[in-house]
């Protein structure tokens, strides 16, 4: 088979993975330019040397096996940089030093990338047991870290209730549910969250994304979560992108998850360790 048609078969085979290896490098890194870069990384690597990408594996196990090498072979970035704005980059980075090692890789891929913990463990090269077994260090790790005040943007009642309760278990204050983007600006003016989780589409036909971009332009450093039943449509590369995306249905693990990373990820001041 010529060199290009290898370049082909690959492209076929991985190619509507992408979008999803970048959410997870971003979500890793903390950082949307960091994160391509290692997800561009592996792709570069998987055409020089095609042995890194697994074939006996299902494909999106095999890329994102990749990734991995290579992410083990660069070792975990640190930060070193005091610029303002990239100082939300530098406190992931610092907290990520201080977790479990190989924890959150393992929380990531399988509860965020739905992968089956014998799936982890060939991305990993671990077995299926020592990935729930980081799975579980790395939620109490986050969830022990911090606590702090959410806000919930989301026009069904059903679904709103349901995120409210994940998040209150979880520690977490809810400041209020909005359900369209006038709302959401008017109660994130009022009280300031640590955390805003949204939903794309809103009950007037607004924008969760807007709503957000109106809150962001008042506030600096709030991580954001979005939820949505196409989260590809929001990955093309083109303009910045939010690190934590929930695809509809979610589960209440992905939440937690999502959650728990999105507030170790942030580096507002408010945010307090729960007692």
């Amino acid at each position: 088979m010529s060199s290009s048609s290898q370049t082909t078969d690959i492209s076929d085979q991985i190619g509507g993975d992408l979008p999803f290896l970048r959410r997870y490098s971003r979500a890793l890194t903390g950082s949307q330019e960091t994160g391509d870069r290692y997800a561009a990384a592996t792709l570069e690597a998987i055409l020089v040397d095609r042995s890194i990408f697994q074939s006996s594996l299902r494909p999106r196990v095999a890329l994102f096996r990749a990734f991995h090498l290579i992410w083990s072979t660069a070792g975990a970035p640190t930060a070193d940089t005091e610029d303002p704005v990239t100082r939300l980059e530098s406190a992931a980075l610092d907290h990520m030093s201080g977790l479990t090692n190989n924890s959150r890789e393992a929380l990531l891929l399988s509860t965020i990338e739905s992968f089956t913990y014998e799936e982890v463990g060939q991305i990993m090269d671990i077995s299926a047991e020592e990935a729930h077994g980081l799975v579980d260090v790395a939620i109490s790790e986050m969830q022990q870290s911090m606590a702090g005040n959410v806000m919930i943007i989301e026009d069904e009642a059903i679904i709103a209730m349901d995120i409210h309760s994940i998040v209150s278990e979880m520690g977490h204050s809810v400041t209020g549910i909005a359900r369209t983007r006038k709302a959401a600006v008017e109660l994130g003016t009022k009280k300031r969250p640590d955390l805003i989780l949204a939903d794309i589409q809103l009950a007037d036909n607004s924008s969760g994304i807007d709503a957000v971009n109106d809150l962001l332009a008042q506030f600096d450093d709030i991580p954001v979560i979005f939820i949505t039943a196409f989260p590809e449509r929001l990955l093309t590369g083109d303009k910045p992108e939010p690190a934590f995306l929930i695809s509809k249905p979610y589960s209440e693990e992905q939440v937690q998850s999502a959650v728990s990373q999105a507030m170790f990820f942030s580096s507002t001041e408010t945010l307090k360790a729960p007692v």
